[in-house]
């Protein structure tokens, strides 16, 4: 596994996301009640399934499925805890159990979980056990969440397969669903609200040069 990122980023690198967040929740403040209505899971059509992915910071992973096709709709919040209805804050602690995690509404007619797939792993740092890249903490920890059986044997066959390219062993997990809640107003979509924060986030995290990394990594024969 490689060197642990959260120890080689700048005290001003890890406060950006804490700058970020206090900013949206001020904003918020002047719109009315933040907190979203949390629900374990939205009603949708039969033709429409939902899948369950956590790849560290949940604005990251909205911003990368959001405008996928077939992809419906996108929710940031939490899951794998045992405290319902959960707070930001509460989640950051790292003790309630849960991880920051994304879910999403998609037709299978027009992208396949299969696909879903390929994207988390592309946008996650599968060898990382304690976190992802700047944000360590098991709130962090990387998760796919399988509500049924094919899930489940979907996600652990790209796993493998995603293990024997890399040459190390995938720290991901593979777990079942567990009620998923909604994260507050200021955190949905938070990447086209706040792009300029963002931005700066995400550039100082250093996510996208590790995924850069991991991807030379899978093409060296």
């Amino acid at each position: 596994m490689r060197m642990n990122t959260h120890n080689l980023i700048t005290r001003a690198q890890r406060n950006l996301r804490t700058v970020a967040v206090a900013a949206a929740c001020l904003i918020a403040s002047f719109g009315g009640n933040a907190m979203a209505e949390s629900t374990p899971s939205p009603t949708t059509p039969n033709s429409l399934k939902t899948a369950i992915f956590a790849g560290g910071c949940f604005w990251c992973m909205q911003s990368e499925f959001a405008h996928r096709p077939g992809v419906i709709s996108t929710t940031v919040g939490y899951s794998g805890g045992s405290v319902p209805n959960p707070t930001y804050e509460q989640v950051g602690t790292g003790k309630t159990g849960h991880r920051e995690a994304l879910m999403l509404t998609y037709n299978p007619a027009e992208v396949s979980y299969d696909d879903l797939l390929k994207i988390f792993w592309s946008n996650v740092d599968p060898l990382d056990a304690t976190g992802q890249f700047c944000d360590q903490g098991p709130q962090y920890k990387s998760a796919v969440f399988y509500s049924a059986e094919a899930e489940k044997q979907a996600a652990e066959a790209s796993k493998q397969k995603l293990a024997e390219k890399l040459g190390q062993p995938v720290m991901t997990d593979i777990l079942p669903a567990t009620p998923f809640y909604a994260a507050e107003a200021e955190h949905q979509n938070y990447s086209e609200k706040n792009p300029f924060k963002y931005k700066l986030y995400r550039g100082g995290c250093g996510r996208d040069g590790r995924l850069n990394e991991l991807q030379k990594k899978m093409k060296t024969p």
